[in-house]
């Protein structure tokens, strides 16, 4: 052989180089670091071979690694093969690991000398040494070796060798002397990343014995689930899958795909060991990443660096087929969430693990994996529904039947695909509960929120969804103490969830959310028989339970039982019913239960009642015979009288709480709007009174709202007023009285309230309205204008309804000071001058914007009070700013106030002035004097001069005085006292300047007395 070789090298220089470039390219490129995996795949085909069980033994010692072997010899067809490149011996041995005749190449990395020895064929070795030797003799090939500086295909020579001792129990050694010490340390790295890989790789290889410098492991396959599948191509596949591949693989037409995965005692998969790389195997290992917690070995086709596998159709088809085992490897696992942890995610590591992870995600949803509690929701070819109720899981032989108990559905005992489960977070007995109406549904401990159950098409339903999903023959059923249960394991922290939770009621309905429900503890004195005209949802008591509590459901107390919608509706319709006994009955009965006091639930006044007469009424419009209300009213009334027979059975307090009228009714309301299409309480004139508030106010964008509101019903049908008000005016009906408050554009104001306000427009006092008078005793100023009050109320009392008590506070009110007005022109009352001046001072106070000015006013006229008319007097009225002009409008109705009022007056009254009617011009001419020295004792601020006329004339008519332009005109003495007095300001002085003007030596008496004055003040 070895002359052969080198007569084809030296007759082809080309092929030596060919030869040598070859097996430098697998030693260090393709096959670098796999000598360990080449000698276990070596192992595996003798053992194959040979039909042993495999066994390698791998020692690393002094420098030098040995192979020790079980399995057939090493023969004269393998010695070729290994002695050539590309030239497998195995090709037609199906199963096994060597395919493409290469892998021996590995031992060139390490070794310049391996051997090979056989326990029955002797043995064989190789040399670099002295294969270069060989070649440095060959003149044809030294121009080649040199380029190659020195480097010959070492493994194309094969040499002879002595007898070799074999290991015990071994067929066969390899010995590979290490070339160095860097050799060394990657042979000594490659045994300590050996793992179980290698024999699940090559299943014929049982057993791999490691020694290293006498440290002795061992590696094998268990502890390890392993799935395979393989078969052999037809012709025609042959034809097709291997039309891009080399000529000698299409002499192997067999396939093998295996999946592994480490499982822990009770089967459950466990992630890959630290030392398997998360590779490929094709069936050794490739450089192809798979991003999956598992082993793939498969014989794909490889490109020509051996560590990658090649595109085309043969690897598409071992995708699928990988895709097929890797399924039947999960149906295989045990059925618990650790198989989520299998279960491919979206994105790949390459473009081949990115084929097998699209080839399983195509396959996942519809493969039965999964356990459910229950039946999928649709039958599927693995599992069909037929008549017989039998759902086939897998296989037949899984077949389960499905029974019927109860009403109910035992426990489904079978695997489901994942686009066929749902999952619902929560705990095993809910879960257990609700299994029967949720298909397909998974156990507690199967997590809701792993991205593998999205993958696997798993649909997560939603606590919410599965409350709606109980409803059905199923669970209507089912019985009270089923839905207690239920309600045991829900979790109350989620209303919204479970707020449409169905209860069971106590009548055998099945209503849906526990809100407007009713539960009744046990031992309550309620009569459900008694309450059953009322329609109530009262809660089974078998299923009872304080989470419906929670969710809205309210304790069936009487007062609970009042407040109840449905209550209030049978209430509401009492009137219309056929039959309104029972209802009244079970109302007044909750009534006197609950202990309710009369206007406490203003809506019980609906409730039909029976009267004397036998007809039904409102309790609201029925009186009780001798109650306080009955020897009020008039006679004619729409009110009826209460059954005798009703006040026998539940008193006069009972039937006063429901509504009927022992005293007078109030309305209560709160938060209400003042607004005519909103406020209604059947109130009489209550639009009346609302637009009169509402007047009071400014234009507002949004009506005012009340908070809290009160009002006497039935003040029209009172015919005994003194008694009637006796009782309105006394606590709690004088709550009623009070203002009401308002919340109007953000501030809050103050009103008069419904009741006050009636009181206040009609004839209740002794014939008259409460406006037209005054409290006893009350402010002097307002005598003769308002009449008294009768005695017998309190003063407080009456001024809520409308009793004048000062001036002061009617000028405050709205409308007081027109009011006023009116009243003092009205001729048939009477006023004092003194009271009058009085009046006129404090109006002119009042904001003219408040006040339309009277047609009439009350005046002084030639020193009589008289009414003026203020439109069309002639003269008319006039107001006096100053009291020079008095004689100059002395035969005009004059409106006499202090002067400095005058103006605010005039305005408010829309009056003239004294001034605005006469000129006052001094007419006549006088002579400038100067004013006594003395005057100035009591006049300090008097002027210099003053002008004395004989006769003074203003505007052509005699006058004693007139201050005009700045200068104080007179004609005698008073006259300029007048003057003086007035210049100065100090008019209130003018009779003491007189004095002093006609006697100078009065003045220390004079200024004694104002001394005194001032004292006195």
């Amino acid at each position: 052989m070895r002359a052969a070789v080198l007569d084809a090298w030296v007759a082809s220089p080309a092929r030596f180089r060919e030869d040598a470039n070859a097996e430098e390219d697998f030693a260090l490129g393709g096959y670098r670091d796999r000598l360990i995996v080449e000698l276990a795949q070596n192992a595996a085909d003798a053992a194959l071979r040979a039909g042993v069980p495999g066994r390698l033994r791998l020692v690393l010692k002094d420098g030098v690694l040995t192979a020790a072997n079980t399995g057939a010899p090493l023969d004269a067809p393998g010695v070729e093969g290994l002695a050539t490149l590309r030239v497998s011996a195995k090709r037609d041995e199906k199963g096994a690991a060597g395919r493409f005749g290469v892998g021996f190449a590995a031992v060139v990395s390490v070794c310049d000398a391996p051997l090979i020895a056989s326990r029955a064929t002797g043995a064989v070795r190789w040399s670099r040494e002295e294969t270069t030797a060989l070649v440095s003799g060959l003149p044809a090939l030294a121009a080649a070796l040199r380029e190659r500086a020195g480097h010959v295909p070492m493994l194309r020579l094969p040499f002879a060798a002595p007898p070799v001792e074999i290991p015990e129990g071994f067929d066969t050694i390899v010995r590979l002397p290490l070339r160095d010490k860097t050799a060394e340390e990657s042979v000594r790295r490659m045994l300590d990343e050996t793992d179980a890989a290698l024999p699940l790789g090559m299943p014929s290889l049982g057993v791999i014995e490691i020694e290293i410098d006498g440290a002795v492991r061992t590696v094998t396959a268990d502890n390890w689930k392993v799935v395979s599948a393989s078969g052999e191509f037809t012709p025609e596949q042959v034809a097709e899958l291997f039309a891009d591949r080399p000529t000698e693989e299409r002499a192997r037409p067999h396939w093998l795909v295996r999946w592994a995965v480490p499982v822990a005692g009770n089967g459950e998969p466990r992630p890959l060991p630290a030392g398997v790389p998360p590779v490929v195997h094709a069936p050794t290992p490739s450089d192809e990443p798979l991003d999956l917690p598992v082993l793939l070995i498969a014989t794909l086709p490889m490109a020509t660096d051996r560590r990658h596998a090649a595109t085309g159709p043969l690897r598409a088809f071992l995708v699928e087929r990988a895709a097929e085992a890797y399924l039947e490897l999960l149906t295989e696992l045990p059925r618990t969430p650790a198989l989520l942890s299998l279960v491919p995610g979206l994105m790949g590591k390459a473009e081949l693990d990115a084929e097998i992870r699209r080839a399983i995600l195509r396959r996942l949803p519809d493969t039965p994996l999964l356990p459910a509690l229950s039946a999928p929701a649709e039958p599927t070819e693995a599992a069909p529904a037929g008549p017989d109720a039998f759902e086939l899981l897998n296989a037949p032989e899984k077949a389960v039947r499905r029974e019927e108990t109860d009403g109910w559905w035992r426990p489904f005992d079978g695997a489901v695909a994942g686009r066929r489960a749902a999952s619902v977070a929560g705990s095993a007995e809910l879960l257990d509960l609700v299994a029967p109406v949720v298909p397909g549904l998974l156990p507690a401990d199967w997590p809701t929120r792993h991205p593998a159950l999205t993958t696997l098409g798993v649909k997560r339903v939603e606590l919410a969804e599965v409350i709606e999903m109980l409803s059905g023959d199923a669970v209507e059923s089912r019985d009270p103490a089923w839905w207690r249960s239920l309600y045991d394991v829900l979790p109350a922290d989620d209303p919204e969830a479970i707020g449409a939770l169905p209860v069971p009621l106590a009548d055998g309905r099945l209503v849906r959310g526990p809100r407007g429900t009713l539960v009744m503890k046990e031992g309550s004195a309620l009569d459900p028989a008694v309450l059953a005209p009322l329609g109530l949802r009262v809660v089974h008591p078998g299923a009872a339970h304080p989470l419906l509590l929670r969710l809205g459901a309210a304790e069936a107390t009487p007062r609970t039982v009042l407040d109840d919608p449905l209550t209030r509706a049978a209430v509401s319709e009492s009137l219309e019913s056929g039959d309104a006994d029972p209802v009244a009955q079970a109302v007044l009965a909750l009534v006197d239960a609950a202990g309710l006091t009369a206007g406490e639930a203003p809506w019980l006044g609906d409730l039909a009642l029976r009267s004397t007469a036998g007809d039904l009424y409102p309790a609201a419009e029925l009186l009780l015979a001798g109650g306080t209300l009955a020897g009020l009213v008039e006679e004619d009334t729409p009110f009826g009288v209460a059954a005798p027979d009703l006040v026998e059975r539940y008193g006069p307090r009972v039937l006063a709480a429901a509504g009927v009228l022992d005293g007078f009714a109030v309305a209560n309301d709160t938060d209400v709007l003042l607004d005519p299409d909103e406020c209604d309480h059947g109130l009489d004139r209550e639009e009346e009174w609302l637009e009169a508030v509402l007047d009071t106010l400014p234009d507002l964008s949004v009506p005012p709202v009340a908070p809290e509101f009160s009002a006497i019903r039935d003040l029209e049908y009172v015919a005994d007023w003194p008694t009637a008000l006796t009782l309105l005016t006394r606590p709690p009906l004088r709550a009623a009285l009070h203002p009401l408050r308002l919340v109007a554009g953000g501030e809050t104001v103050e009103v008069p309230s419904y009741t006050a306000w009636w009181l206040s427009t009609h004839p209740v006092l002794g014939g008259r309205t409460p406006t037209g008078l005054r409290v006893p005793g009350g402010d002097p100023l307002l005598f003769g204008l308002y009449g008294e009050a009768p005695a017998g109320l309190d003063p407080a009392a009456l001024a809520l309804i409308g009793v004048r008590t000062t001036l002061a506070d009617l000028l405050a009110q709205r409308g007081g000071p027109e009011e006023l007005l009116d009243l003092m022109g009205d001729p048939d009352l009477e006023v004092d001058r003194a009271q009058l001046r009085s009046l006129w001072m404090a109006l002119a106070g009042v904001d003219p914007s408040r006040v339309e000015p009277p047609g009439s006013v009350r005046a002084v006229l030639h020193g009589e009070i008289v009414v003026a008319d203020a439109e069309t007097g002639d003269p008319g009225p006039v107001v006096v700013e100053a009291p020079d002009l008095l004689p100059h409008v002395a035969d005009r109705p004059l409106i006499l106030s202090p002067f400095d009022l005058a103006e605010a007056l005039s305005e408010l009254l829309d009056l003239p002035l004294a001034g605005e009617v006469v000129t006052g011009e001094v007419t006549s001419t006088g002579t400038r004097r100067d004013v006594p020295p003395a005057v100035r004792s009591l006049l300090p601020t008097a002027p210099a001069t003053y002008m004395a006329h004989d006769p003074l004339l203003v505007d052509g008519a005699p006058a004693t005085w007139r201050f005009y332009d700045g200068t104080v005109h007179c004609s005698d003495i008073d006259g300029l006292a007048r003057g003086l007095a007035w210049a100065c300001g100090q008019w209130g002085d003018r009779l003491a300047v007189a004095a002093l003007l006609r006697d100078p030596d009065a003045v220390p008496l004079l200024l004694a007395e104002a001394d005194l004055d001032s004292l006195n003040a």
